[in-house]
């Protein structure tokens, strides 16, 4: 079933990031590395957009948000333009962090998807993120 496959993956992926992320150093989960990444590419958006840009609830980025901000990662001022809304930047060590990681994230993505050969791991990130389109934003988690 691909329900059980699709949940197998994801254990086997948090399993090797949380690894291979401890092994080099840093204290960061999954989806704190993808909201770093996130603010990265978007300076200065809010919560709310982080939320969308990563495909959490508000919620869970409110939390998420309150780690990286305590590991001095994020900084979260008020926006000028909208005194609800909280605008998130990496701070240096964010930036740092980042960067640090980065190669690691990348090395440890075919340990993800073991036995595939080349082709077939394009063909299954073609696919996957052919069916993350088409099932929209959000996140069902």
């Amino acid at each position: 079933m691909p329900g059980h496959l699709i949940r197998r993956l994801h254990q086997l992926s948090t399993s090797v990031f949380t690894q291979r992320v401890r092994e080099a150093g840093f204290d960061l989960t999954p989806v704190q590395f993808i909201a770093l990444d996130a603010l990265q590419q978007n300076p200065g958006i809010d919560q709310a957009r982080l939320a969308e840009a990563i495909a959490k609830d508000r919620a869970t980025v409110g939390a998420v948000t309150d780690r990286l901000v305590q590991k001095k990662l994020v900084k979260r001022v008020v926006s000028p333009r909208d005194k609800r809304a909280r605008e998130l930047t990496l701070t240096g060590a964010g930036r740092a962090t980042l960067d640090a990681l980065m190669p690691v994230v990348t090395e440890l993505q075919a340990e993800i998807l073991p036995g595939l050969t080349p082709e077939e791991y394009a063909q299954f990130i073609a696919l996957a993120a052919k069916a993350a389109r088409a099932a929209g934003p959000g996140d069902a988690g």
